[in-house]
C-alpha cells in the first residue's frame, strides 16, 4: 500500500468508528412527524447537529419555520470556490412508531444482530450520521472538498415539507446560491444480482404525487329509513372502484434503462407489460419497482356519521395518489372517471414528479466511489415510487440525485423497511457508506 493510501485508510477510519455512534444518537432523538405540529418537532435533532458541526469549525444555522419545526444548514468552503456548489440534505424526523409492535424500542438505537434498529435507521438518519461522519472527518483532517459543499439537515420531509425543504427554497434561497447538483435519500444501496455482480440503484426520477381528500354530500337522515341517497355507500362504491383499478404500464425512460441495465446484468430479457414475470426476479426491491411501472392510487383513510342510528349527510375519504413523470393529466383524467361526477376531490398536499439522466460527473464520481469499495459494483439508474425533498431543490434548477450509498445482505428486505416495523440498517453498511462519500466528495 502506498503512503497516500495508508494515509486515505487511516483517515476513512475515523469517520467509520464515529458514524455508528452518530446513527444511535440520532435515532434516540424523537422526531416523529404526525403531519400536523403534535411530535415533539425537529428541534433538538437540529441542535445536535449544529453542535456537531460547530465542533469541527462550521458555522451552521438553526432554520425554525415553526415551533419545533427547525432544520440545520452550514456551508463548506471547497479548493475552488468559484466552481458550482454540490447539495448534500437529508431529512431529520420520521415517521411515528408504535413500541409495542418492534423486537427493540425503536427510540433505542440498539445494536443487535449486526444491525442498529430503530425508526429513522434507513430513512434516514443513517446518510445523515454519514454525512456528519464523513464532513467532521474532512475538517478535523483539513481536508476540503474539491468545490463547496452545502449541508441541509431538514425537518418535514415525511408530511411533504412545508416546514423544511419548502420554507428554505422560498425564504432563504440564498443559502444556496451556487448549487448545481444535489444528492439525497433512498439511492445508492445495494442489490445482489450474483457473486460477481452487485447493482446500486441511485435514483434519478421520483413519481409526483397528489395526496387528495374526497367527498361525498348525500341525504342526512334516521338509519332505519330507506334512504337511496347515502354519502357513504356512494363513496366506498367509488373508493372501492379506485382500490381495485389496475393502472396501465406505462414505461418511463428512467424504467426502461433500470429494466435494461437488470437484463443485462441477468443475461435475460424483461418484459415490463408482463408484470408477473418481471417482478419475480427483482427479488427484495420488486415491491419499489413494481410501483414505478404504473400511476397508483392508494385509500388510506376513511371518516362519516357520528352515531349508529343517523345517516350523515356526508362521507370523506383520503387518497394517496402518485404520478409517473410525463404522466400527470393522464393520472387526473383516470382518477376522475374512476370516481364519478358525485365525488369531490381537492388536494390536500400536492407536488411534481421529477426525472432526470443518468450521466455527468457527479454520476462519474459515485461509480468510482463505489467501485473502489466494492470492487463487483455497477451503479444503475431507478426511478422512486415515493417522493423526496429533491422536489423542492428542483425549483431552484438544482439537478437532483438519491445516493445515501449503503452495501446490504442480499436477504434484507430493505424496501420493507421504509416506515415498517423493526427499521434497521447494517452496521457494517453504515461503514461502507461513510467511506462511498468520503471518495464521492473527492471526485465531485
Amino acid at each position: 500500500m502506498s503512503e497516500t493510501n495508508t494515509a486515505r485508510a487511516g483517515i476513512g477510519e475515523t469517520a467509520e468508528n464515529e458514524v455508528v455512534d452518530l446513527c444511535r444518537d440520532l435515532i434516540r432523538i424523537d422526531t416523529s412527524n404526525y403531519g400536523d405540529h403534535s411530535g415533539p418537532g425537529e428541534r433538538a435533532a437540529a441542535e445536535y447537529i449544529a453542535e456537531k458541526l460547530a465542533e469541527v469549525g462550521l458555522e451552521p444555522k438553526i432554520i425554525e419555520s415553526h415551533k419545533g419545526r427547525a432544520s440545520t444548514v452550514a456551508r463548506i468552503e471547497g479548493e475552488d470556490p468559484s466552481k458550482p456548489a454540490l447539495l448534500i440534505h437529508g431529512h431529520t424526523d420520521v415517521v411515528p412508531a408504535n413500541a409495542a409492535d418492534w423486537t427493540h424500542d425503536p427510540f433505542s438505537g440498539e445494536i443487535a444482530d449486526g444491525c442498529v434498529w430503530g425508526r429513522g435507521a434507513v430513512d434516514m438518519k443513517d446518510m445523515d450520521a454519514m454525512t456528519l461522519a464523513v464532513v467532521r472527518d474532512r475538517m478535523r483532517s483539513g481536508r476540503k472538498p474539491p468545490r463547496d459543499i452545502v449541508l441541509a439537515f431538514l425537518a418535514d420531509e415525511e408530511a411533504g415539507g412545508t416546514y423544511g425543504a419548502r420554507h428554505l427554497v422560498d425564504h432563504h434561497r440564498d443559502l444556496f446560491d451556487g448549487v448545481t447538483e444535489a444528492i439525497g435519500e433512498v439511492g445508492g444501496f445495494s442489490f445482489t444480482v450474483n457473486e460477481n455482480l452487485r447493482l446500486y440503484l441511485v435514483e434519478t426520477a421520483e413519481k409526483g404525487m397528489h395526496w387528495m381528500r374526497l367527498t361525498v354530500d348525500g341525504t342526512a337522515g334516521h338509519g332505519s329509513m330507506t334512504n337511496t341517497d347515502n354519502a357513504i355507500t356512494e363513496l366506498c362504491e367509488a373508493v372501492g372502484r379506485l382500490g381495485r383499478h389496475q393502472w396501465p404500464v406505462r414505461v418511463t425512460k428512467t424504467v426502461r434503462s433500470f429494466l435494461d441495465e437488470l437484463s443485462d446484468a441477468l443475461g435475460t430479457p424483461l418484459d415490463p407489460e408482463d408484470m408477473e414475470a418481471t417482478l419475480a426476479k427483482l427479488g427484495g426491491i420488486a415491491k419499489m419497482i413494481g410501483a414505478t411501472l404504473r400511476n397508483s392510487a392508494a385509500p388510506t383513510m376513511l371518516g362519516a356519521g357520528y352515531k349508529v342510528n343517523v345517516i350523515p349527510g356526508q362521507a370523506t375519504a383520503h387518497v394517496d395518489g402518485r404520478f409517473l413523470p410525463g404522466f400527470e393529466d393522464e393520472f387526473l383524467a383516470d382518477l376522475d372517471r374512476i370516481l364519478g361526477p358525485r365525488v369531490k376531490r381537492e388536494d390536500v398536499h400536492g407536488d411534481k414528479a421529477l426525472e432526470t439522466s443518468f450521466d455527468g460527473s457527479l454520476v462519474d464520481a459515485m461509480q468510482i466511489a463505489l467501485k473502489a469499495e466494492d470492487p463487483i459494483a455497477r451503479a444503475v439508474p431507478y426511478m422512486l415510487s415515493g417522493g423526496t425533498d429533491a422536489k423542492s431543490f428542483d425549483d431552484l434548477g438544482i439537478r437532483c440525485f438519491g445516493f445515501a450509498p449503503l452495501k446490504l445482505p442480499p436477504e434484507l428486505d430493505f424496501a420493507g423497511m421504509f416506515h415498517g416495523v423493526d427499521e434497521r440498517v447494517p452496521v457494517d453498511g453504515l461503514k461502507f457508506g461513510a467511506r462511498v462519500l468520503d471518495r464521492f466528495i473527492d471526485h465531485s
